[in-house]
């Protein structure tokens, strides 16, 4: 063999082995995608199922604004739509609706010592709450994933590969600026 044959031989099996790394890469960039997505549905499945009981605490107080619980059953109706869907943007605006039931729920409470007051109603707002940082942390954590997957996919020269095997952009978590503005909790109380 000569040393011609040898290097393309050699340049060859580099060209592959480059291949082989650069495409596992993106598999695993798009499966920790997958698995971000999967510990935010997790969370919400979490909350989904814990709203149920705090509503229930609320409905049971006569006082307690019908409208408000509404829109918190409507908003984890499509929460849990959105989540089933995989769609994105849909969740954020779910989100949105749901957070600002809640806050409206927490507010509601303040009014009502009594509500307030109550042990169920305590440890459901508590493990909301707790759920709520969850969900803030898991979604970082998604948009982490996906900055990462749609940075490497675009860069030379791994979006070879990527055009290759089909890898496309994926969409980020987003809220709009009045989604992520603070609870005005004296609008609330004056509603």
């Amino acid at each position: 063999m000569s040393i011609g044959n040898a290097v393309f031989l050699a340049l060859i099996v580099l060209a592959l082995v480059w291949s082989v790394v650069v495409y596992n890469g993106l598999v695993q960039l798009k499966h920790n995608i997958a698995k971000a997505w999967a510990n935010i549905d997790v969370l919400l499945k979490q909350r989904h199922d814990e709203l149920p009981k705090l509503v229930e605490v609320c409905r049971q107080y006569k006082q307690f604004e019908q409208e408000t619980l509404a829109r918190v059953t409507e908003a984890r109706a499509r929460v849990a739509r959105a989540r089933e869907a995989h769609d994105v943007p849909a969740l954020g605006a779910a989100e949105n609706l749901l957070r600002a039931g809640l806050g409206q729920i927490f507010a509601v409470a303040e009014a009502y010592p009594e509500l307030k007051a109550n042990e169920h109603f305590m440890q459901l707002q508590t493990r909301i709450t707790a759920l709520e940082n969850g969900i803030a942390d898991r979604r970082e954590w998604y948009n982490e994933s996906v900055n990462v997957h749609n940075v490497r996919i675009e860069q030379f020269p791994d979006l070879i590969i990527a055009r290759l095997f089909n890898y496309v952009a994926q969409p980020l978590l987003q809220f709009s600026t009045a989604e992520k503005a603070d609870v005005d909790l004296k609008a609330l109380f004056n509603a």
